[in-house]
């Protein structure tokens, strides 16, 4: 599992080494030209002062006519053996004929160069030397590379030190900003494990980072519709506790009639009890359809399905009912059309509006289905002549367990809850209105085209 903290300070960290690398690289680059250039300087001035200020050396002209061996007044060699200066510099003295005069080591010293700055390579070593003539007489002064980049590398070294400084520093601070930026994240898992599942609260977006907020409003958005689904499940389940309480009883007190009839009124209380059964099973397969259609249930399987197939199969199925019933069940229009949903789905749509349509149609004469194509959309209308519903009852009708006549046994208020539920799912529209001859006219506009999958 990858974390967002060890990603963010080895990321940082890494960035903040490289770059302090490369610092270094480019701070000891011009460092050491910086030194050699003042070593260089020191260099000349030191072959100044050597040429200005040793008295021993005299030019010739101002020796001639004197006694040659003289030691006083002559030019002369002198030798410093001392092995000291050799951590320092090598100074030496060429008289006017290229006679080495003066060398401050034994063994004479690097051969004598041209005018200026040179490196060369003289008894195993290499040797930073300048060279200055001037009166006659030529000064040169040297030193070895290895000495100096001793004298460089002590000095690096105090370079490094405030850079080894800046990088723990850096790192520190990085680590407690990192840690800091993160605490809401962590802070909101902790909110959230601590979600009292049967009281889902919204999460508090103050205070919050800029690019946090949209995580938690998401989260939030998430909690109130499985608050809504919890609630939604918890009337669920006490509603049909409740409508199956009274089917329940009913069957419990008829099978305890079947028993005490006599052998001329067993069969009456037979036919009852399977009414009871039979009202029972209708609301038991209702429960069902309308889980189906939850949110919460497994996405129904959509594809292209022919409605007018459907539409004219639902008529033939509940024309025994209609006929039974004493109503004359028609299909006035068929238009071929293929929409795209869940087949069972719009099955159980048309079967839940024939059937209320039958049903409550009481004391008329006919049901009417129709199927048209009506700008681009399927528009299903069933209409009866029945009594109707009234308009200040329509919006209520659609919510379960809702009956206008209670007083019907067999009713379970879950027919039009279903049709609406299988329409929103389907991204369709469905309106209650008054038929022409007085009673219920339900329209379903369902889409034709394969709709664009939610975002």
């Amino acid at each position: 599992m990858t974390s967002i903290r060890s990603r963010l300070l080895i990321s940082q960290m890494l960035a903040v080494v490289l770059t302090a690398g490369l610092v270094m690289l480019l701070t000891a680059r011009l460092a050491w030209e910086g030194f050699n250039s003042v070593r260089d300087l020191g260099l000349e001035q030191i072959a100044e002062t050597v040429l200005r200020h040793d008295e021993t050396v005299v030019p010739p002209e101002s020796t001639a006519g004197t006694n040659a061996s003289d030691d006083s007044s002559m030019l002369e060699k002198r030798w410093f053996p001392d092995s000291q200066y050799l951590a320092h510099f090598v100074s030496q003295i060429w008289g006017p004929d290229g006679e080495l005069i003066y060398s401050s080591l034994p063994e004479v010293g690097p051969p004598r160069q041209d005018a200026g700055h040179h490196i060369v390579l003289w008894n195993g070593q290499s040797w930073r030397i300048f060279t200055l003539p001037e009166n006659e007489l030529t000064v040169q002064v040297a030193v070895t590379t290895h000495i100096r980049r001793q004298q460089f590398y002590d000095l690096l070294f105090w370079l490094t030190v405030p850079l080894v400084l800046l990088v723990g520093g850096l790192g520190s601070l990085i680590y407690l900003v990192v840690t800091r930026s993160l605490k809401p994240i962590e802070t909101i898992g902790q909110q959230v494990a601590r979600q009292d599942p049967a009281r889902l609260d919204r999460l508090p977006t103050e205070a919050l980072p800029a690019e946090v907020v949209p995580l938690v409003q998401a989260l939030n958005q998430l909690l109130d519709r499985m608050d809504a689904l919890l609630s939604s499940q918890k009337r669920l389940l006490a509603d049909t506790a409740h409508e199956l309480n009274t089917p329940l009883a009913a069957v419990r007190l008829q099978g305890q009639l079947v028993r005490k009839a006599p052998e001329h009124e067993r069969q009456a209380a037979l036919d009852d009890l399977d009414q009871g059964i039979l009202r029972i099973g209708r609301v038991v397969a209702q429960l069902l359809q309308l889980a189906r259609l939850e949110p919460q249930a497994a996405r129904p399987s959509f594809a292209e399905v022919p409605l007018h197939e459907l539409t004219r199969q639902a008529v033939v199925d509940f024309s025994a009912q209609a006929t039974q019933a004493g109503l004359d069940l028609g299909l006035t229009a068929c238009d071929p059309v293929t929409v795209w949903g869940d087949e069972h789905a719009l099955r159980a749509l048309l079967d839940n509006l024939l059937d209320n349509a039958i049903r409550y149609a009481c004391g008329g004469r006919r049901v009417d289905v129709a199927l048209q194509v009506q700008a681009g959309v399927a528009v299903i209308e069933v209409s009866d002549d029945g009594p109707g519903i009234a308009e200040a009852d329509r919006e209520r009708v659609l919510e379960r367990f809702v009956r206008l006549h209670p007083q019907r046994p067999d009713g379970s208020g879950l027919g039009l809850a279903i049709v609406a539920r299988t329409v929103g799912l389907h991204h369709g529209r469905l309106q209650l209105l008054t038929s022409a001859a007085g009673g219920l006219r339900v329209r379903v506009e369902l889409p034709v085209a394969k709709p664009e999958p939610p975002a």
